[in-house]
């Protein structure tokens, strides 16, 4: 079940102990794109039938990723990394290795997350190399987000700023459904 949550949260989530949401400093879009980020929160994923969640650390720079899944007390149950060269993924004395996070997924699961869309999801954002439809709420923000067959639902922000950053997404495609809820999201513009 750990590698199977790990695996999912190679996109995701963190800790036992809700922190209050945070709100981004105000910054262009192609700031906010570029930037270095690192997000805590909590994940749930529904996949043919089964129900799992865990929380996550994840740290997210232009040439890497580094996701810490979390057991309930929060210490960390497994590692997952990504960089422009490989993926990996620790759990306990476990080591898997695959050319991309979504390769390794798909071999262990039979189904992936995107994870280069992801990192622009997360921060409200479609990715720029691939078509996207998006509908904004009364505020501005985006509501919910379409690309490369996957439908991203924006239900929470922390207030309504139209440059607030998420504080909760689903994303769901073919049976696949993950939920995201972020307790605090650190910055910095590149």
């Amino acid at each position: 079940m750990i590698r199977w949550l790990t695996l999912s949260a190679i996109i995701l989530l963190g800790g036992c102990a809700s922190l209050p949401p945070t709100h981004a400093p105000v910054a262009r879009p192609a700031q906010i794109e570029s930037a270095s980020f690192a997000l805590n929160g909590r994940m749930a994923v529904k996949y043919n039938g089964s129900h799992h969640s865990a929380g996550l650390r994840w740290t997210h720079t232009a040439l890497s990723d580094e996701i810490l899944l979390l057991a309930p007390l929060g210490q960390t149950a497994a590692r997952v990394y990504r960089d422009t060269h490989h993926a990996t993924l620790d759990e306990g004395d476990k080591h898997y290795r695959a050319d991309d996070v979504e390769a390794l997924m798909q071999q262990a699961l039979g189904w992936y997350l995107p994870l280069r869309g992801l990192h622009h999801w997360v921060l409200g954002l479609a990715e720029a190399e691939t078509p996207a439809q998006i509908e904004r709420n009364a505020h501005g923000q985006v509501a919910v987000l379409r690309q490369n067959g996957w439908e991203v639902n924006y239900p929470r922000y922390p207030d309504n700023k139209p440059d607030s950053l998420p504080t909760r997404l689903q994303l769901s495609r073919e049976g696949l459904q993950v939920q995201l809820l972020i307790d605090e999201w650190e910055w910095s513009p590149q």
